[in-house]
């Protein structure tokens, strides 16, 4: 305050310039540093709801089911050829369900090892390690770690203690989807193919007829005495 000049115009404007580029440059340092805490907080949210978006997308794969055969078979598809080729009436579409079932819970596991918390980590490891030896694994206590990890996450209140919730398993996927996407696809072609075979011919038939029509048009045409016409013309007159 010692330095500011109120005693003339030129030490006024001046005082006042110096305030002005002292204030700007305080506003500057403010805005730079605002931006930067908004981009870093911004940068976190994204990672969290990735890392929630993968986890819960794990949970509903390990924990979709809750009746049935809730372990995870580990054979492979070479292995189920085998025994579909030793076992002759043995039907291939559990088998086929099985494999695809166990093929999911490896990506799950995969993505719980890369983006879990360190007990989920620890357990998915586990869980792989038992599939790489060939023997069946049950998911549920992985899918109860998700489950309260991803309910504290969202601010949900925990799952009551007392309550009495069946084991979780693997969720099994649907079949005969293919089979019905192809028969539709059949369908179609068959329905594309008599539409088109109506099409085909309805054109045919019309083309046939205009190009009868024009050649007996040209025929009548090229037959005709235009001397007639004048000879009748004077006729009348």
């Amino acid at each position: 305050m010692r330095n500011l000049d109120f005693s003339s115009w030129q030490g006024l404007l001046s005082t006042l310039l110096g305030l002005a580029i002292i204030t700007l440059i305080g506003v500057g340092i403010r805005l730079l540093a605002m931006q930067t805490i908004q981009q870093r907080r911004e940068r976190e949210n994204r990672q969290i709801n990735e890392r929630l978006r993968t986890l819960i997308a794990a949970y509903k794969t390990l924990g979709g089911s809750f009746t049935g055969n809730l372990a995870v078979d580990p054979t492979h598809l070479r292995d189920l050829r085998q025994r579909a080729t030793e076992a002759a009436g043995d039907a291939s579409s559990g088998s086929d369900r099985a494999r695809r079932m166990r093929d999911a819970v490896e990506a799950a596991l995969s993505d719980i090892i890369l983006l879990g918390t360190e007990e989920q980590v620890r357990l998915a490891a586990r869980a792989a390690t038992e599939l790489a030896e060939g023997r069946p694994i049950h998911t549920h206590e992985l899918v109860v770690s998700l489950r309260d990890f991803v309910r504290a996450a969202l601010d949900l209140d925990p799952v009551p203690a007392g309550l009495a919730l069946p084991k979780q398993g693997p969720t099994r996927p649907g079949s005969g989807a293919g089979g019905g996407g192809r028969g539709k696809g059949d369908g179609g072609g068959r329905d594309e193919a008599k539409g088109g075979g109506r099409g085909g011919g309805a054109g045919g038939g019309m083309g046939a007829g205009m190009g009868l029509g024009a050649g007996l048009g040209i025929g009548s045409g090229g037959l005709h005495d235009p001397g007639a016409d004048d000879g009748d013309k004077d006729a009348v007159r």
